[in-house]
């Protein structure tokens, strides 16, 4: 059992623990001495590692998605922590649990698909309920539905993050058309529910998080505009322009050209569910950055996802207590 991850690690602390390799690669100095550059983590996060010297050796025996036990000492460098290697080895199979490596929805996976499904079955648009729960149906697309991640790094970055996302946006999809009548609900529940299905093939997540050849290739947009129609084909009858409409929704949600979107919304749901999908994810990027330990009392830690820090708000106001107990005292 892992005891120490990268959250825990602090300066000038001395560590012994297992991490998985997320990078690595030889780099020399300006001087051209030559060093040995990784990226470790766990389930908390990664580090940047380096070791300077004899790491010959040990470093033709692992390669990236290799798990190593190490020992080395933590460094602050440029503001952020960093091991400092002495020794490195391949860790053997039965020393590690891959879940100390891979981070987890704090949420029941069996609750969320049930609220899913139930989701589903409130579409009342028969050509879209069918749609959605064709794919659901699919005893593969339901196994990797429940376990995979939203992204790599933006949000909800953790096994069972996927789920955790569209439940939540069909939860903001009720209430956002509850509040603006002219939007069809049934086709934002659609959305929700669909327009990331592409990241069941385009992430892979066996020890870290990344990508797969195909993902790479072709991104999850593309994937799922091709495993969605495949499916609107296999329904006799379906409308052919409800399909287009579904296609506009799916290519158009990351908003803009410059995010990855082959075309801007140019329907009224589209639009809606672009900004709803967009904020979902950027508060989960906040809330991610909010419950990493910064070592400041008011601030989070750098959220790289949305490239600043977040003032911890019930901190900060506390300040406005405590003035206000030290005026009333002093009364």
């Amino acid at each position: 059992m892992k005891t120490s991850f990268v959250s825990d690690l602090t300066s000038e602390q001395t560590v012994t623990a297992f991490f998985l390799i997320h990078e690595k690669e030889i780099r020399n100095t300006r001087e051209g001495k030559a060093y040995l550059r990784l990226e470790l983590g766990d389930r908390s996060g990664t580090i940047e590692a380096r070791m300077w010297d004899g790491f010959e050796a040990s470093a033709k025996d692992v390669g990236r998605d290799d798990f190593v036990k190490v020992q080395g000492r933590v460094e602050i460098y440029r503001n952020k922590p960093q091991l400092s290697l002495q020794q490195l080895r391949k860790a053997k199979p039965e020393e590690v649990d891959l879940a100390d490596f891979l981070p987890h929805t704090k949420q029941d996976i069996g609750k969320m698909w049930t609220e899913l499904l139930g989701y589903a079955g409130e579409i009342s648009n028969p050509w879209l309920k069918k749609l959605v729960l064709a794919i659901l149906s699919d005893p593969q697309t339901a196994a990797s539905y429940k376990k995979a991640p939203a992204a790599k790094v933006m949000h909800h970055a953790y096994l069972g993050g996927l789920l955790e996302h569209v439940v939540g946006l069909c939860g903001l999809a009720k209430q956002i058309s509850a509040h603006y009548p002219e939007l069809d609900a049934d086709l934002l529940l659609t959305a929700a529910i669909l327009h990331d299905v592409g990241k069941l093939e385009e992430l892979c997540y066996d020890r870290a998080i990344g990508y797969t050849a195909e993902g790479q290739l072709l991104g999850h947009i593309v994937m799922e505009l091709e495993t969605v129609s495949k499916a609107m084909d296999a329904i006799e009858g379906f409308p052919p322009r409800l399909k287009t409409v579904v296609q506009h929704v799916l290519i158009s949600h990351h908003g803009q050209y410059e995010f990855g979107s082959p075309k801007l919304p140019m329907i009224r749901e589209a639009l809606a569910f672009h900004y709803m999908d967009d904020l979902d994810s950027k508060l989960a990027a906040a809330r991610a950055a909010l419950a990493l330990d910064s070592g400041e009392a008011e601030w989070s830690a750098f959220s790289g996802a949305l490239g600043r820090r977040f003032l911890k708000l019930d901190e900060f106001l506390k300040g406005d207590d405590s003035a206000a107990s030290e005026a009333k005292a002093a009364t």
